[in-house]
């Protein structure tokens, strides 16, 4: 029986993923060599090595071959653990994780850096390595024989001869004899005896998932033991294995002419297995398919997916007392007061169910923030190292879930809020020490929920941001007027403003003043915002609020003369009823309402959108104070509806991006309604946004 092993190719790489960002990790922690995390990384290594000789991705497991010697000799104690050498380690790990993108997308990692990599941790093992493994990897990882022996022309065996008798349950844990014999061919001429002895005498005693045949192989060439033995080492305790050397022009135990006999023939080019540099193989191609550079699958607790499954029973059961009461009715009309009762509650029963389904959908799709939040602790390293800095990163409420899609599109702007936390927030450490703080600095990054939100905060104890050089930068930029006098908090935000850069030089890691800019568009896409407080000598901290999820919402339905709109929820401050005292008209500008000692603009959305001409504002006028961006204002509206969940639909799709609405959705009777984005309302009234509605 052949598996078609394509199948788990998408597991394996997910796995071997994990395990890297599971080798980072450790390998940053590594202190002193302790033992444990030593073990730790080599198991990883050691995993990812072993699967990828299985499914024939055999430069990947010839490359972690040497990782994981060198990590062995470290935890053996033959080689110090020192900064060099875990320093190579990661870059190692940054190598692998190319390989394996490149396995899963069908391309190629870049050959230069593979053997550069290869060659340092050659060097630091002190081994030679011949030519011919050097230039042609094995599939299951090089390595010096342990009898001595290399094979070829130096007096040693001319190959080697395998007994192979695997147990009767080998199949069943998804081990196929067939793809090992591929991988051995890659490692020299291979012939194969079928023993067929302990075939069943009858079909009745005959099973087809127990493996009922043994192996003799003859493998000619310079393959080493060890090599062979990494072949089986995933199937050593599920079967009986022997490996003896031949004899330099003796008998090979098969044929004359060594050729396989007529029940056991040998493997074909057409079986061979894959390789990276093959990507059109049936390896690579089930490791691609289709799909671009994410992961379009997810891990996904079974839990969930047992509450899943208690709810679609719940509403088989809503259905089916549906459908009795729709059959009750047209049985006997007469029975139609008692069966509309019955009717009434069935439809509760559907509404709970649907909303718990809803609900359980929606966990689903919810993933631990760790998924980013791991990347930071090499991101971190890397920099310090570079800029010569002394830097503690503490992550908090890494298990914080967040939607899937909200987590594919935060990495990019976490990471540039990091490193400008390294690059311009944390001091050098001396000074530092000048300053009386502690040489090394702290960063933290931390995420936790807040009602229909999930927070993230970027925290420094560096040196904070001055505002004078960040005003007199925004003045020079033409970003604010010679007559203008911001207080500190809005100098802060005008980091945001696209242009500004406060560095003094330009580097690979700031100074081009792009990027604050593109991060909150970025944020304000997903339809949260960024907030900046910053002291100056004790640090700075920014917070991102986002929504938990992006496709379904709570909102507030709210009536604009004959046509319906929606409002997020969360955005809502409080609805009133206008006091005539509490209206101030300023010459030329927006009305504002005095609510408590606050001064609101008010908003005609009506105006606004073009759907009316602008009017003097009612006695009695209802608002709507909404909040966004840390800027309130108050909605002019004519009536308030109900409150419900809304699925959130794209405009840019089919139509295109209209100012001042987060997107659209269908209301219960089919009607079309659009979602504000107050954020857009606040700056379009305020005439920062130029585009018509």
């Amino acid at each position: 029986m052949s598996i078609d092993m394509a199948q788990f190719i998408d597991a394996f790489l997910e796995e071997s993923f994990e395990g890297l960002e599971r080798m980072e990790t450790e390998l940053l922690a590594l202190d002193d060599g302790d033992p444990e995390t030593l073990n730790t990384i080599f198991r990883c290594a050691h995993s990812i090595k072993g699967g990828a000789g299985t499914f024939g991705f055999g430069a990947i497991s010839g490359f972690t071959h040497g990782v994981e010697t060198l990590l062995d000799r470290m935890r053996n104690g033959e080689q110090e653990v020192a900064p060099e050498t875990v320093n190579l380690l990661l870059r190692a790990v940054d190598t692998l994780r190319a390989q394996l993108h490149a396995a899963r997308d069908g391309g190629e990692a870049d050959p230069a850096e593979v053997a550069e990599v290869r060659a340092l941790i050659e060097a630091h093992l002190g081994d030679a390595v011949p030519a011919s493994e050097a230039g042609n990897p094995p599939a299951a990882g090089g390595g010096d024989s342990t009898d001595g022996s290399s094979g070829g022309d130096h007096g040693g065996p001319r190959g080697w001869r395998i007994h192979f008798r695997p147990y009767a349950d080998l199949m069943r844990t998804g081990n196929d004899p067939l793809r090992m014999f591929e991988v051995l061919e890659e490692l020299g001429r291979l012939t194969v005896h079928c023993d067929t002895d302990r075939l069943p005498d009858s079909v009745d005693a005959f099973d087809p998932e127990d493996c009922h045949l043994a192996w003799t192989l003859e493998l000619e060439g310079d393959a080493t033991r060890d090599q062979i033995q990494e072949v089986f080492e995933w199937v050593e305790d599920e079967c009986d294995l022997e490996i003896e050397p031949l004899e330099s022009g003796g008998d090979s135990g098969g044929d004359s002419g060594g050729e396989p006999t007529a029940d056991a023939p040998a493997l074909t080019p057409e079986t061979a297995a894959p390789s990276d540099s093959q990507p059109e193989t049936p390896a690579a191609r089930g490791a691609s398919g289709t799909r671009g550079s994410e992961s379009s699958s997810m891990r996904v607790n079974t839990g969930k997916i047992d509450a899943l499954i208690d709810m679609v029973g719940e509403l088989v059961i809503t259905q089916s007392m549906l459908t009795d009461i729709s059959e009750q009715l047209e049985e006997d009309p007469s029975q139609m007061e008692a069966q509309i009762e019955r009717l009434r509650t069935g439809l509760g029963e559907l509404e709970r169910n649907t909303r718990e389904l809803q609900e359980s959908v929606m966990s689903i799709r919810m993933v631990p923030i760790a998924q980013v939040f791991n990347r930071f602790p090499r991101l971190v390293h890397d920099i310090s190292g570079q800029l010569g800095k002394q830097i503690e990163l503490t992550l908090k409420g890494e298990y914080t879930e967040v939607d899937k899609t909200v987590m594919e599109h935060l990495g990019d702007p976490l990471v540039h809020l990091v490193r400008n936390a390294v690059d311009h927030g944390i001091e050098m450490p001396e000074e530092r020490a000048a300053a009386g703080k502690p040489e090394t600095g702290q960063v933290t990054l931390e995420a936790f929920h807040r009602g229909g939100n999930v927070v993230i905060e970027i925290r420094d104890d560096g040196k904070g941001m001055d505002a004078d050089r960040i005003l007199a930068k925004a003045r020079d930029a033409g970003l604010v007027g010679p007559n203008q006098h911001p207080d500190r908090h809005e100098i802060l935000q005008l980091i945001f403003e696209p242009g500004l850069s406060t560095a003094d030089q330009v580097s690979d890691l700031s100074g081009r003043g792009v990027g604050m800019d593109v991060v909150k568009k970025n944020i304000r896409g997903l339809g949260g915002n960024v907030e900046l407080e910053s002291e100056p000598g004790k640090g700075s901290r920014l917070t991102i609020r986002l929504p938990l999820t992006l496709s379904i919402m709570d909102g507030q339905l709210l009536k604009i003369g004959e046509e319906t709109f929606v409002i997020p929820l969360i955005a809502i401050v409080e609805s009133l009823q206008t006091l005539p005292e509490s209206v101030k008209q300023v010459f030329g500008k927006l009305p504002l309402y005095r609510l408590r000692d606050e001064y609101i603009p008010i908003v005609d959305l009506a105006a606004l959108f073009g759907r009316t001409e602008p009017s003097p504002l009612p006695e009695r006028a209802l608002l709507v104070v909404a909040e966004a961006d840390d800027q309130r204002v108050a909605l002019r509206v004519d009536d308030l509806l109900g409150q419900q969940q809304v699925v959130i639909k794209t405009l840019e799709t089919n139509f295109r991006k209209v100012p001042g609405t987060a997107g659209a959705t269908i209301l219960g009777d089919g009607q079309v309604a659009l979602i504000l984005d107050v954020a857009g309302i606040a700056r379009m009234a305020s005439g920062r946004d130029t585009r018509a509605a």
